[in-house]
């Protein structure tokens, strides 16, 4: 089952570094099944986030088909990437756009980022843009079954 990530716009009022307070809309990213539970799971997040009221304003279907943090990196790019392939009936190229969301502190960065992620590609592919996003943080999902999945597997290896 492939992820589906929703954006998730939520406006509150927030402290910043000068004491001063805002109402600002911030943007998060976070992995869902359905939008009902983006919009229970964005709750859950900001309750944790912030003790001030807030506001969802927008949940949408995020257009990504990866999402590749990496350390050290404070701001999210989105990279486009057109892999392409060759038509063998007609012999032409074809391009096939893929937007992926890259952590990293600047645009060169993203680029080499974006090409780190892409590296076991068999195809060929190009980097046509790249541009910062407005998401703020992600939020990927996370069972608590993973850790129970792996003691399991160490179980059974040891039988």
């Amino acid at each position: 089952m492939s992820v589906i990530w929703y954006e998730c716009k939520v406006k509150y009022r927030k402290t910043h570094e000068t004491g001063e307070q805002k109402v600002t809309t911030d943007t998060y990213l976070l992995d869902a099944i359905s939008y009902t539970e983006a919009e229970a799971r964005i709750n859950e997040e900001m309750t944790a986030y912030t003790s001030e009221e807030f506001k969802i304003t927008n949940i949408k279907v995020a257009n990504l088909s990866e999402v590749h943090p990496f350390e050290k990196a404070d701001r999210w790019f989105k990279s486009k990437v057109s892999l392409i392939a060759l038509d063998e009936e007609s012999g032409k190229e074809r391009k096939t756009n893929i937007y992926l969301l890259i952590q990293a502190n600047d645009i060169k960065e993203a680029f080499d980022n974006t090409n780190e992620a892409m590296k076991d590609t068999m195809g060929d592919y190009t980097i046509p843009a790249i541009s910062e996003s407005p998401i703020l943080e992600v939020f990927p999902y996370f069972t608590g079954e993973e850790d129970q999945l792996e003691k399991f597997n160490a179980l059974e290896e040891s039988e």
